[in-house]
């Protein structure tokens, strides 16, 4: 609710249209990497729901809301090395990836400029 205060967006319930059922969450946070706050997309998908397409669903929407809507020119991810699941979405969004020290060890930041997606042709 803080980020809704602050910046006007945040993270969105994730419901399964048919059923209304509610299967996770997903949006937009600032977060701190190496001493810069940067805009980044987060996934959070019930494990009875994973490996549905449902997280990288809402990433391509994530992506385009910050591009279009927020006029972003680098959006990121931060995933842990031992999430296999959000590395392979990562991997489908975004440009870049690269190592980075977090607060509690190794790290992956999965990044993307808006030049780089506009090539892409995702816009």
């Amino acid at each position: 609710m803080n980020n809704y205060q602050t910046y006007g967006f945040g993270l969105w319930a994730l419901e399964l249209l048919d059923t209304g059922r509610f299967i996770g969450d997903a949006g937009v946070t600032y977060q701190m990497v190496e001493e810069k706050r940067l805009l980044e997309i987060g996934y959070h998908i019930h494990p009875l729901c994973r490996g549905l397409g449902y997280a990288t669903e809402a990433a391509h929407a994530c992506m385009e809301y910050c591009l279009v809507n927020l006029d972003a020119d680098f959006v990121c991810s931060i995933v842990h090395p031992a999430n296999i699941a959000s590395i392979k979405v990562a991997s489908r969004i975004h440009a870049c990836r690269r190592d980075f020290q977090g607060k509690n060890g190794r790290m992956l930041l999965f990044n993307t400029t808006a030049e780089q997606y506009k090539t892409s042709r995702r816009l």
